[in-house]
């Protein structure tokens, strides 16, 4: 995984007030922490960090006040309905350190045909990495699988260097039939209880 260059500014006014200014300067707050080093609080342009946080576990070399600082992203907080970013926790890593992430799960392939449906019980696969080399994707072949099917941690190949850092026998995706019966049934209830109701409609006196 290639390097994102970021800058970052350091912050030394704190709490709910200070981020909302930051954030008015079109800045995301943020903390790097590990190594056992003191936190440090960083605000960076909103826009770069967005951009760059559209790569999952994106490897993000930051430019903190003339010093460089390797980071992944490890705690992403957005506003709930426009998505924009509230703040960002970075965890600090160095080249040949493993780290645990979440990885996207993809899928290849179509279904066997017949109503089958697909369902992802886990959209990301806990797996263990070097901090350099975080897998920004893993892909499962679902070509003419049936209901029934469940695809596990352990069925999935990873890449290279990387492990897995969930139970093998763990549920990722499985293949699930369409439900239609019970819709059709109930449109069929509501249709015999209008014809039943007709005749008795046609039966009632007129009022006089």
């Amino acid at each position: 995984m290639a390097e994102v260059k970021l800058s970052a500014e350091l912050r030394n006014d704190f709490g709910k007030g200070a981020a909302r200014r930051t954030r008015r300067d079109n800045k995301v707050p943020g903390v790097i922490y590990g190594h056992g080093a003191d936190p440090k609080h960083v605000a960076l342009d909103s826009h770069s960090l967005m951009m760059a946080l559209k790569t999952p576990n994106v490897l993000l070399r930051l430019d903190v006040a003339g010093k460089s600082e390797l980071v992944i992203p490890k705690a992403v907080q957005r506003e709930a309905i426009r998505g924009f970013l509230v703040h960002v926790d970075f965890l600090a890593v160095k080249k040949g350190e493993k780290v645990t992430v979440e990885v996207p799960v993809l899928t290849e392939g179509d279904l066997a045909p017949g109503g089958n449906l697909l369902e992802h019980i886990l959209n990301a696969l806990p797996v263990e990495a070097e901090a350099t080399h975080i897998p920004e994707a893993v892909t499962v072949s679902i070509e003419g699988l049936e209901a029934g099917h469940t695809i596990r941690a352990g069925d999935i190949e990873l890449p290279r260097g990387s492990s897995l850092a969930v139970e093998e026998d763990a549920a990722v995706l499985q293949i699930v039939a369409a439900q239609t019966e019970p819709v059709e049934e109930e449109a069929e209830e509501a249709e015999e209880a209008v014809a039943a109701a007709a005749p008795e409609a046609e039966e009632a006196p007129a009022e006089s």
